[in-house]
């Protein structure tokens, strides 16, 4: 039997959970690596009260490649609307949370709750505890928690964390280390991208993988992330904090966005992002560019089954 590709995602964010979605139709084998970041929301809070790594973008991945009946996905899903102490919590989320008290982990917790789901491939959190974002701006300002980097508003000079001697799970690195194929994004660059990249252990391993390394530029800029960014300026962040090793490929997307959902992302600061591909060829970066993206209920997502066609096609 031919080997099956081996692909690593590496990210966060609703971006990441559709383009698994289409992945994970393929015959392939899957490894997810997922921020532990967030502070926000009900992640943050369970956080905060449990002292474990925050649940929310580790909770989308499991669902997206879960093979499970619709109401067991619309179940793990469902949030509280009402209830002292409840109200705000997913019931996935309570359901991760209380699978690390079971355990007594939170990365076997994920492989133990991956079976009752049925998951098709691996999910890894980049590390086995919380890590805290912090970001340091143009103006000199630093800003903590990932949640509130974005309302700041300015230029972002770097990401960093704390603690600065974060281990990766071992199994993330290994994964990376026998990768065919590995995807970076899409998701916000600073905030579900980076945090990811900047972990030591996972950082070096993607230097010594001999693996495809594809960035999945995302299709507008970021209100308090990415005003004013080209593809390029994307890849050269990612250049800036760790090294040209990280990636040598970007898919972007060359199809127009309709005058109506320009109008609608204007609104939220957003605006396509420029594909500069001369810039990015001078920089050695190879351009896969097709129509990639899909408006659907008034929002723009890329085509996931399009996108892994793409990234699965021999170069």
């Amino acid at each position: 039997m031919k080997k099956r590709d081996q692909i690593v995602v590496i990210g966060g964010g609703t971006g990441l959970s559709v383009l698994l979605r289409g992945l994970k139709t393929f015959p392939i084998d899957i490894s997810a690596i997922v921020t532990v970041a967030d502070d926000g929301g009900s992640s943050g809070r369970l956080r905060k009260e449990l002292d474990i790594p925050p649940p929310g973008d580790v909770r989308n991945v499991l669902i997206a490649l879960a093979e499970v009946e619709p109401l067991v996905e619309e179940l793990f899903q469902h949030r509280f609307a009402n209830g002292n102490g409840l109200s705000g919590h997913s019931l996935g989320n309570l359901l991760l949370a209380g699978m690390t008290s079971v355990t007594g982990d939170f990365a076997r917790g994920i492989s133990e709750l991956s079976k009752v789901l049925n998951v098709h491939g691996n999910v890894y959190p980049a590390a086995n505890r919380s890590i805290v974002l912090h970001a340091e701006m143009t103006d000199g300002t630093i800003v903590t928690g990932e949640s509130q980097i974005p309302l700041e508003k300015k230029r972002i000079k770097r990401v960093f964390l704390t603690p600065s001697k974060v281990e990766p799970l071992e199994e993330s690195v290994q994964a990376i280390l026998r990768a065919d194929v590995i995807l970076l994004g899409p998701g916000s660059l600073y905030t579900s991208v980076l945090p990811n990249l900047i972990v030591p252990g996972i950082q070096e391993a993607i230097k010594r993988s001999q693996a495809r390394k594809v960035y999945i530029c995302n299709v507008m800029t970021q209100s308090g992330e990415t005003e004013g960014f080209s593809a390029a300026d994307h890849v050269q962040a990612i250049i800036d904090h760790g090294g040209a090793e990280l990636v040598d490929e970007i898919l972007v997307n060359g199809a127009p966005i309709s005058p109506s959902l320009r109008e609608r992302y204007a609104k939220e600061g957003a605006v396509p992002v420029v594909v500069d591909q001369q810039r990015l060829e001078k920089m050695g970066i190879q351009v896969i560019r097709d129509e990639f993206v899909i408006e659907a209920n008034g929002v723009l997502r890329h085509d996931a089954v399009k996108v892994s066609e793409a990234l699965l096609r021999p170069m």
